[in-house]
């Protein structure tokens, strides 16, 4: 072994404390780079995966009913590849034993000719192909998405009812399936796949059932090479418009997708933003270790010089130090990565359902992680490398220069009566303001990961409080499968436990102005709302106009319109009227592109009478379950919303995701936390280790001398807790915007439980570094420590 890599290997045998905690924290960035951008990573390649094999279409579009010739029309549009049409329809389920609403979306499908799009795979059981219908007593043979199986406990052979326009129907499932329009299948975009599941059956009982024979009402269509989604989508709307279709769309806007879509972007925001704040921190330690390095060991520095090593040998030494710091930092962050992504993966799959979802560590992201953590760590340390070489012999061999200092600040302004070791402590940390910088930056930094990791949860608190207190005032909502006139209100006012009952209105429509567009719609509330508010990201609640249009910030932006404006408004059902209304007011949502409007403004709009199709119905205190079950009773609800069973089914999921996200952040900020203030204090005890020996030799006692590098962690780490909590909020709102999209904003909502909570694992991490360095300086060998050359 050459006498360089000796001196290696024994500089980190007697530095391993502080190379270890420099490596904990490079393992944290690329644990955390490899965690998020892995999982995410397996989730896009599963998504493709299944896409490709399943032919996933490109366009989609709902109607009323056309007749199946059309289908030919459709497949002489241009830029049109294919074209598959079918008969779904949403109803009400149950379920033996469970009182919750649940909805069910059968689709019809020929057991007998495998789908050209959107084809289903049988996961457990068997295909509709297989069932012998002899033995299901009459029940219809259904197929049940994965995710509603695994959430209502359904197995091959279990039962349940649907009505089926107006009559209950015994289902028999035969088998568990994913498709790739449902790899996420939740109620409007909620994680609540517990409340709503897909349902394959045989289309000609499907169609049977609703007197749909030789007739469709979904298309799906899959692209010609090169031809354009938004143009085909424009031909498919104009051909099908006459049979009450809505307008077609693109695979953005396809629920599932949509969802798939905005979960990946969230991840690569976060597996971006989270290692580069570890790896500057790394960059930094690595800094300060090496230069302490090249600070005590300018002797060795002169004699290797002299006996006619080059400087770049002695950089290399150096460099070759960092590197074997980093390699442990980087074998045990791509072990902990992967690790990490796996579990990360595994929550995906409860949420997305595919037939294969496995956990790769691709190389390409390997190789992009270490390339990232090399670069950080060498342009970090290379100004003190770079030092050792600007040393010559002779200089190398006399001691530093001693600093030019001067009164400190708090000297200058004339405070007086401070103790003695304040005043020395004040003077060491503003005597050397880049290292204390630094240092309160780096725990600040701590501090920060801390806060916005736990936001979620604070942010999940209030959009709960929000969505479930202040603007959902009503305890059930129910849909009618037919707009009714609003007299309906007086039979569900009779159904047991209901106090209260509210009439709304939804109208799909699209907003037009100027050269812009957007597709949304109009919620009717009525004025003033009791039981479904308008509320704003600020908690205050914003009353709907008697006249006009309030419409969320986001759709005017994207509009370009202003209040005051006039905005045509053409609606994509129905008769497909065309309206021309004012911009009243806007209001900053948390959710979607919304408009609201007065709901008797808008039956007069529309010259229709007094009519609803939602409601909206408060309920007594213990009896929504018996409200719940008579509404199983009233063929024309097609629909039934319970809050308390969709918060139940989104916090039994939310609580543990979040938990998990928080707790992996809180341990690499806690890193972070004993990384910096570790490495700073032993510095410190190395650099003062004759003055804190000399105190001792005057009579100091052992408390007294580890106040002096105690206290300066002590006010560094007071400094940077209010500056971490600073910077947690600017990290939060940049990734809150980061993550904005037209569905959903995160409001940016930070609890003072988690400042303290932040504030308490930041200091727990400096009491740990704390007890290290006060056990070292109990152990200081005054005699070893006073012998200095001249």
């Amino acid at each position: 072994m050459k006498a360089l890599d000796r001196k290696l290997w024994r500089d980190l045998r007697l530095m391993w404390s502080q190379a270890l905690t420099v490596a904990l924290v490079v393992a944290s960035g690329i644990a955390g780079f490899l965690t998020s951008l892995s999982a995410v990573d397996s989730l896009a390649a599963a998504r493709e995966s299944f896409y490709a094999s399943g032919r996933f279409a490109d366009v989609f579009a709902s109607l009323k009913r056309a007749p199946q010739s059309m289908a030919q029309t459709l497949h002489t549009l241009p830029g049109v590849a294919d074209v598959q049409t079918s008969h779904e329809q949403v109803v009400r389920l149950e379920i033996e034993g469970v009182v919750d609403p649940m909805l069910g979306r059968l689709i019809g499908i020929d057991p007998r000719l495998p789908r050209r799009m959107n084809q289903v795979v049988v996961r457990q059981g068997r295909g509709l192909d297989a069932v012998e219908g002899d033995s299901l007593e009459g029940a219809l043979a259904v197929l049940v998405s994965e995710g509603f199986a695994t959430g209502r406990g359904l197995r091959p052979g279990s039962r349940l009812t649907a009505l089926l326009n107006g009559k209950r129907r015994a289902l028999w499932v035969a088998g568990i399936a994913v498709s790739p329009e449902y790899i996420f299948a939740g109620l409007s975009g909620m994680p609540d796949q517990r409340s709503f599941g897909v349902f394959w059956v045989d289309r000609s009982a499907l169609d049977a059932a609703y007197d749909m024979e030789g007739a469709f009402n979904q298309v799906a269509v899959k692209l010609a090479p090169g031809a354009s989604e938004r143009a085909v989508a424009d031909r498919l709307t104009r051909a099908l418009e006459r049979y009450g279709a809505r307008e077609a769309v693109g695979r953005e806007d396809q629920p599932s997708h949509a969802m798939l879509d905005a979960e990946i972007k969230e991840q690569r925001v976060l597996g971006t933003v989270l290692p580069a704040i570890f790896l500057g921190v790394a960059a930094f330690l690595l800094n300060v270790v090496v230069s302490r390095m090249v600070s005590t060991q300018r002797e060795q520095i002169a004699a290797l010089k002299a006996l006619g090593y080059p400087n770049i040998r002695i950089a290399g030494h150096y460099l070759r130090f960092v590197m074997v710091i980093v390699g442990w930092g980087i074998v045990l962050g791509i072990a902990v990565g992967d690790w990490l992504g796996g579990a990360f993966t595994r929550l995906y799959a409860e949420f997305f359902h595919f037939p294969s979802m496995e956990h790769r560590l691709a190389p390409w992201l390997v190789v992009t992680g270490v390339g990232l953590t090399v670069l950080t760590s060498v342009a970090g340390a290379l100004h003190a490398i770079a030092a050792t070489v600007r040393l010559s012999p002779a200089e190398a061999m006399r001691p530093p220069a001693p600093g030019r200092y001067r009164r400190t600040l708090v000297e200058r302004l004339g405070l007086r009566g401070l103790p003695p070791a304040l005043t020395m402590i004040l003077r060491q940390m503003e005597r050397r303001p880049v290292r204390t910088g630094l240092s309160i930056g780096g725990v600040a930094a701590a501090v920060a990961i801390i806060v916005m990791g736990n936001f979620v949860r604070d942010a999940i608190d209030y959009i709960v409080d929000s969505q479930f207190n202040r603007v959902l005032r009503s305890d059930v909502i129910v849909w009618m499968a037919e707009i009714t006139d609003e007299s309906a209100r007086h039979e569900l006012a009779r159904l047991p436990g209901v106090i209260a009952v509210e009439p709304g209105r939804d109208l799909a429509v699209r907003f037009v102005h100027g050269h812009r567009s957007e597709r949304g719609s109009i919620q009717g509330y009525e004025t003033p709302a009791e039981l479904r508010r308008v509320v704003g990201v600020d908690g205050r609640e914003v009353p709907v106009p008697e006249e006009g249009l309030l419409l969320t910030d986001r759709l005017a932006a994207k509009l370009g319109v202003r209040v005051g404006d006039r905005v045509l408004v053409e609606a994509i059902e129905g008769s497909r009227p065309q309206l021309e209304l004012t911009v009243v007011a806007t209001v900053q949502e948390m959710m979607g592109l919304n408009a609201y409007m007065n709901r008797h403004a808008l039956n007069r709009a529309l010259r229709e009478g007094r009519i609803a199709s939602q409601y909206s119905l408060a309920v007594e205190r213990g009896r929504e379950a018996q409200l719940l079950q008579a509404l199983k009773g009233v063929p024309r609800v097609v629909g039934t919303f319970s809050k308390a069973s969709l918060l139940r089914n989104m916090q039994e999921v939310s609580a543990r995701n979040i938990r998990l996200m928080s707790t992996v952040l809180t341990i690499f900020a806690s890193v972070i936390a004993v990384g910096v203030v570790y490495n700073n204090a032993r510095i410190a005890l190395a650099e003062r280790t004759w003055e804190l020996a000399s105190l001792r030799v005057l009579g100091f006692s052992r408390a007294e001398v580890s106040s002096l590098l105690l206290g300066e962690m002590a006010i560094g780490i007071a400094v940077a807790l209010p500056l971490g909590m600073l910077l947690g909020l600017g990290l939060t709102h940049a990734v809150a915007e980061a993550l904005k999209s037209d569905q959903f904003h995160f409001p940016v909502v930070i609890l003072p439980r988690t400042y303290a909570w932040a504030a308490v694992c930041v200091v727990a991490a400096g009491l740990a570094s704390a007890l290290v360095v006060r056990r070292r300086i109990d152990r200081l060998d005054m005699v070893a420590a006073l012998k200095t050359r001249e």
